[in-house]
């Protein structure tokens, strides 16, 4: 299977600044659900195209890690990846994500010895310890509040 990884490095300063004029030019078009027409335009001639909602959404979030000063990564939701790459994703050590899979929490397959761990895996997991997270932080919050610790209610 044929799977694609694009990683592009952390701008330069000049790239910096044009992707945060372009984010800020682009930013009352993020989020519409629905497809954006632009022109390009060169020294020659100029073509409109269309950009599909959900590019338009990934363009926003690539143009703000760039404004950043950050490199970004995009990977496909088919991919397969190797465990280096997985625990990179999940931002944790590889023996960190060896444990996981060992325990079934993410499921992955075995190329030989070697384990392959699918991106909609990766992000599954990683979306649900998010949502625990959130979830503990809001009951934390809620105890807070009720014990009137400094946390008044909004």
């Amino acid at each position: 299977m044929y799977t694609f990884a694009h990683r592009q490095l952390p701008p330069t300063p000049r790239d910096a600044a044009i992707a945060q004029s372009t984010r800020e030019a682009l930013s009352p078009y993020g989020g519409m659900d629905r497809p954006l027409k632009l022109r390009v335009r060169d020294s020659e001639q100029e073509q409109p195209i269309d950009l599909p909602a959900g590019a338009v959404d990934l363009l926003m979030h690539v143009l703000e890690a760039m404004a950043a000063g950050q490199g970004v990564t995009l990977i496909p939701e088919s991919a397969e990846l190797t465990t280096v790459q997985a625990a990179d994703v999940l931002n944790v050590s590889r023996p960190f994500l060896i444990k996981l899979l060992d325990q079934k929490a993410i499921p992955h397959r075995k190329v030989g010895k070697h384990r392959r761990i699918r991106m909609e895996d990766v992000m599954a997991y990683k979306n649900a310890i998010d949502r625990e997270r959130e979830e503990v932080l809001e009951q934390l919050t809620r105890e807070a509040q009720a014990h009137d610790m400094g946390y008044g209610a909004r």
